[in-house]
């Protein structure tokens, strides 16, 4: 308590909430459609912490990711809210307030590294400022308020723990270094259990070492020498950490076969791409407008288009700048290459998803650009207390600090408001990105679910202007024309998701239905016999198989398909209406009237359906 109640205390606790109030309105925020439903809505393996939960947390690879921790706190989430999202926003919110305390201590620790002899109200001052450009800054909305992401903030408080306790082990001696080097090892694992990205985080080490640690020179032939021989043993630990969950993820995107393919965007273009990224998180970093869910990825990256060729540009003459001046702003060489470092896993060189960038990605990437804001408010501060600046120059300096610090929260503050619902995202990002495909797609489904057809068409049909390859958009149109009685027009859209995917099932089984409708019955029992070698017991590709089959006069075949339906479940009206019709067929009354007599108990109207035709 009275720790607490020192200075040392009551800043990093007033960074939390202060954190906890810029972040508050993510508690009214539901869940979205946007992984929340195949993680959460759609999914109930992770719904307790009973031995069968735990057993899938620890084995599952959902969606590309093997993040057992991460699933640990929702299963608990599950536990206490059960699937209200007030309490999954909320244990996201408390992590990440966490982590702006956290950060402050590790502010302080490299700041004092790095600018050595402050201490005082300044060392505070710019600790608390680079703690609150993190923890306030609207990149981490996304992280914070989708529940999806509670992986980034549960990594990221394992992360700092682990840098702390790292840096906390180089000022100790005897069995206190050891313990906290096995601390510091023991939440890097943590934080490799609670998402991926983590792993660079030995290199990350390896840089820290260099600079403001001075334990290795900057010189390479000074990492081959005795001195260094215990840095680079002490690095084995986390190296076999990071290898391990590097693996465990590539495998994890792999079993999911999320990797893009090398002949859609091949070397040159994933280094533009990844040339692209280096450069967005910075720019967006220190000016964060137009922020959506999905940057999206084009289908071809011309590296000479302008924002590609201006993004390799900018990105390497920071490099060169940097470089230029690492003897007199060593900091600026060793921020920027621990963030390309930590960048590294998700900038493109090895893809998946459809996605350019994402605001998520820079959670720990862009940690070290947060110290700067802080390291001049600390040089602000302490030139102020020598009088080597004049002390009004120096308040109006820190007051443009806080105001820019406040600007940010606010930013935040509408940013969190746009993950409220699923509408309210994706409308936002077509406002802010017209021609992001994809998120008409997601519009466009969302409105479908909901029986607004109309609507959906017409966001369909504009991201298919924009993106006439994305095999998504195909698929939803498809099947919204399907809906709405346009079958004609829905058989193009289906035949070109089976183009690109040919053991596409909805598709196949959607086109088959499509061609009934147009009484095209030969070409649909074609493709609904495919349907149902993809997925043999599918109770909807058996039942429309076999009514195509009934159409064609061939009742004897149709039988035992429908009847593999009704085993497949016997509750389906469709299917006891199709055995009927194919038992009249086939000159079977009396089974027809029994299968007649089921519908009714099933379905009356479809039952009187079948008798009205029967009259005719």
């Amino acid at each position: 308590m009275a720790r607490l109640l020192s200075r040392a205390g009551v800043i990093p606790l007033a960074i939390a909430l202060l954190t906890l109030v810029v972040f508050a309105p993510a508690l009214s925020n539901g869940f979205v459609d946007w992984d929340d439903d195949r993680n959460f809505l759609l999914n109930p393996a992770y719904r307790g912490l009973g031995w069968a939960e735990l057993r899938w947390m620890l084995t599952t690879v959902l969606m590309g990711h093997w993040i057992p921790l991460t699933w640990l706190t929702l299963g608990l989430d599950y536990a206490v809210w059960g699937m209200n999202p007030l309490g999954y926003h909320l244990t996201s919110l408390l992590l990440h307030a966490a982590n702006g305390a956290l950060f402050y201590a590790l502010a302080r620790r490299l700041l004092i590294l790095g600018m050595p002899g402050l201490d005082g109200p300044a060392l505070s001052a710019g600790a608390a400022t680079a703690a609150l450009f993190f923890a306030l800054h609207p990149l981490r909305a996304e992280s914070v308020a989708w529940v999806t992401e509670r992986r980034d903030v549960l990594s990221g408080l394992f992360f700092l723990l682990a840098l702390l306790g790292y840096l906390g082990a180089q000022e100790a001696e005897g069995p206190a270094r050891r313990r906290l080097l096995a601390g510091s090892l023991v939440a890097y694992a943590a934080a490799l259990m609670s998402k991926s990205i983590v792993m660079t985080l030995p290199l990350v080490l390896v840089l820290i070492d260099v600079y403001p640690l001075g334990r290795l020179g900057p010189r390479f032939r000074d990492w081959l020498g005795p001195r260094a021989r215990a840095v680079w043993v002490e690095k084995a630990p986390y190296a076999v950490l990071a290898i391990t969950g590097g693996a465990i993820a590539f495998y994890a995107v792999w079993a999911n076969a999320f990797l893009t393919p090398v002949d859609r965007y091949p070397l040159a273009a994933r280094v533009t791409m990844a040339a692209y990224s280096l450069w967005f998180y910075v720019s967006k970093t220190f000016l964060p407008l137009d922020l959506i869910p999905l940057y999206e990825l084009p289908a071809r990256v011309d590296p000479l288009e302008p924002r590609f060729l201006g993004s390799a540009l900018a990105a390497l003459g920071l490099t060169a700048a940097l470089v230029l001046l690492r003897r007199r702003v060593p900091a600026g060489l060793t921020v920027w290459l621990a963030y390309c470092v930590m960048l590294g896993p998700v900038a493109n060189l090895i893809h998946h998803g459809h996605q350019l960038a994402s605001d998520r990605y820079s959670y720990l990437s862009c940690l070290g650009w947060a110290l700067f804001p802080g390291a001049a408010v600390a040089g602000l501060v302490a030139a102020g207390a020598a009088g080597t600046v004049k002390p009004t120059f120096a308040r109006l300096a820190l007051a443009g600090a806080a105001v820019w610090i406040l600007g940010l929260a606010a930013l935040t503050t509408q940013q969190i408001q746009t993950w409220r619902d699923t509408e309210t995202l994706w409308r936002h990002a077509i406002e802010v990105d017209p021609a992001c495909a994809l998120c008409r797609n997601q519009l466009g489904a969302y409105l479908g679910e909901r029986g607004l057809l109309g609507p959906a068409i017409a966001e369909f049909e504009a991201g298919l202007r924009r993106r006439p390859d994305y095999v998504g958009l195909h698929g939803n149109l498809g099947l919204a024309l399907l809906k709405v009685g346009r079958s004609s027009d829905a058989v193009d859209h289906f035949r070109a998701v089976l183009a690109r995917y040919p053991n596409n099932f909805d598709a196949r089984s959607r086109l088959g239905i499509a061609l009934i409708r147009e009484g095209r019955l030969g070409e649909a029992v074609e493709h609904l016999a495919e349907a149902v070698r993809l997925h043999p017991a599918h109770a909807g590709a058996l039942t429309n198989l076999g009514i195509a089959l009934t159409g064609l006069e061939r009742p004897a075949e149709a039988i035992p398909y429908i009847e593999r339906a009704i085993a497949a479940n016997g509750q389906a009206p469709l299917a006891r209406w199709a055995l009927a019709r194919a038992y009249r067929a086939a000159g079977n009354p009396a089974a027809a009237q029994e299968q007649a007599d089921i519908l009714r108990r099933l379905d009356p109207r479809l039952a009187d359906a079948l008798d009205r035709e029967r009259a005719r």
